[in-house]
């Protein structure tokens, strides 16, 4: 297979049916890392067809659940194996530190092996007593079809491995679209998957952008479902052009997500120091590069010179620069695109009046960089404060009274994630609950668990991946009424 055979078709690796190719770039000095595939709306039909003609004609559905498991450990096992070289690659391609991309890999293991243990663990279906011993009533789970998975860039393995795992253990077939700007941990795990002996057609794979690609994956057919994590703009594209088929949707949009710091958190000097560090990471992990990045810091009035000082003395100190030097802290932006965009939020906080505590710039050199910026007196009537940057940049804004945390922490139309900093447990919870978001961290954030679901409130998307409602986005749900002594029933004279 050459660098630019990047499509997967059928089990078989192609050029684009055009032959137009993508120069993929090193977001750390703008030079050339890979040529791929640069596919159209030809090779997703063919793709499309050989998913649905493995579904419909193929094994893959009819599998035993315990065939199916055990492909999924072998996957897992495999990533293992490769677990330095995919890595790296994720780290390169995305600009993530290589121990980000070290711990990608762990945890899209993690969820290759939850899945497995998921459905081997399930039973045959859920009986339902109908009231009478000559019927014999049961809900069971079987596979949506032919789902097409459109993943983002900043997380490429990671979101890739939420969907196609519990899209390979419920018995689907599908078609998986990377970011164009990423997509090379995605060809990896394609190649995994064969090599872990999944049957050709199950997994299908086109290289190119939203359009015509993801456009025509979301319209076609002959897909059953589509999952799509990105933005919101394009999110709704996504919703719309699946309308006419009516197909299943599952959206993951993204969010703007509030990290609310009680005072009494920072009592001590140890609370201190861990909530300063944990909002440093809240917000400036892979650049904020990351849907749930704790990018909206909500603090008690009381606390905000002493606590902002010093986050912006710690901001001012983190190592950027290549995220495979030994050292770096924080990785380039992905791409030119996004930090043009990161600039244009920051100079519009300032001209709305907030106040630079740290960064504001890019470094001098090559690459995509930018440095973690903190922005103090900010409040809602600012676009940085109600818009996913996605970018290093942390906003403060403060309160004085519990009501008026909650009320400022859910003044968002996005709804994916938020944290509660409190050393008092009841006040912790209490807030955590009135919260409007998919996942609270009470005293952490950022760790997720696969056994657990994941997804938004509002325009942060519909339905849930990881956890049991994970595997449910992709089954029907179907119930077999069986009648064990049938009779006439009379209803009609005759």
């Amino acid at each position: 297979m050459s660098d630019q055979q990047t499509i997967h078709v059928g089990g078989e690796w192609r050029a684009a049916a055009t032959g137009a190719t993508r120069e993929i770039l090193d977001p750390a000095d703008a030079t050339t890392l890979a040529v791929v595939a640069e596919g159209g709306a030809e090779d997703t039909d063919a793709a499309i067809a050989a998913a649905r003609t493995a579904f419909d004609q193929g094994s893959w559905p009819r599998t035993p659940v315990a065939e199916r498991a055990a492909l999924l450990r072998r996957v897992a096992d495999l990533l293992q194996r490769d677990r330095e070289q995919i890595g790296l690659l994720e780290s390169r391609d995305a600009g993530k530190t290589l121990e980000e991309g070290r711990v990608d890999v762990d945890c899209v293991t993690d969820a290759f092996r939850y899945f497995a243990d998921l459905v081997m663990n399930e039973s045959g279906g859920r009986v339902v007593d109908a009231g009478s011993p000559d019927i014999h009533s049961v809900v069971v789970h079987e596979p949506v079809g032919v789902c097409a998975l459109i993943t983002p860039w900043n997380y490429p393995l990671l979101q890739a491995s939420w969907k196609i795992a519990p899209a390979l253990a419920a018995g689907n077939t599908f078609v998986i679209k990377p970011s164009e700007i990423t997509p090379l941990t995605t060809v990896a795990l394609i190649r995994l998957l064969a090599e872990a002996g999944l049957p050709a057609g199950v997994a299908n794979l086109v290289t190119g952008p939203g359009d015509p690609v993801g456009a025509r994956m979301s319209e076609h057919p002959d897909v059953d479902l589509v999952s799509f994590t990105g933005g919101l703009v394009s999110g709704t594209k996504v919703m719309r052009a699946a309308a006419d088929s009516v197909k299943k949707v599952a959206l993951e949009l993204g969010g703007k997500n509030p990290n609310v710091v009680f005072a009494d958190a920072c009592a001590t000097d140890e609370g201190f120091d861990t909530a300063v560090d944990q909002a440093l990471n809240a917000a400036f992990i892979h650049s904020g590069q990351v849907c749930s990045a704790g990018s909206r810091l909500i603090i008690e009035e009381s606390l905000r010179e002493r606590f902002v000082t010093e986050l912006a003395r710690r901001a001012e100190k983190i190592r950027i620069g290549r995220g495979t030097d030994k050292g770096v802290e924080c990785g380039p932006l992905v791409s030119a695109q996004q930090l043009a965009r990161t600039e244009e939020y920051v100079a519009s906080a300032l001209a709305e009046g907030a106040v630079l505590r740290a960064g504001g710039e890019r470094p001098q050199g090559p690459g995509f960089f930018y440095r973690p910026t903190v922005l103090d007196r900010c409040h809602r009537g600012m676009r940085v404060v109600r818009e996913e940057v996605f970018g290093p940049v942390l906003t403060v804004e403060t309160f004085r009274t519990e009501d008026e945390a909650v009320t400022l922490a859910n003044d968002t139309e996005y709804g994916l994630a938020g944290g509660v900093w409190s050393a008092d447990p009841g006040r912790a919870r209490r807030v955590a609950g009135r919260l409007r978001h998919g996942t609270v961290w009470i005293n952490d954030f950022h760790p997720y668990l696969p056994q657990a679901e994941w997804g938004g409130f509002g325009k942060s998307g519909i339905g849930r991946e990881l956890g049991p409602a994970g595997l449910a986005e992709y089954r029907e749900t179907k119930h077999v009424y069986q009648n064990l002594a049938p009779r006439p029933v009379r209803w009609f004279a005759g």
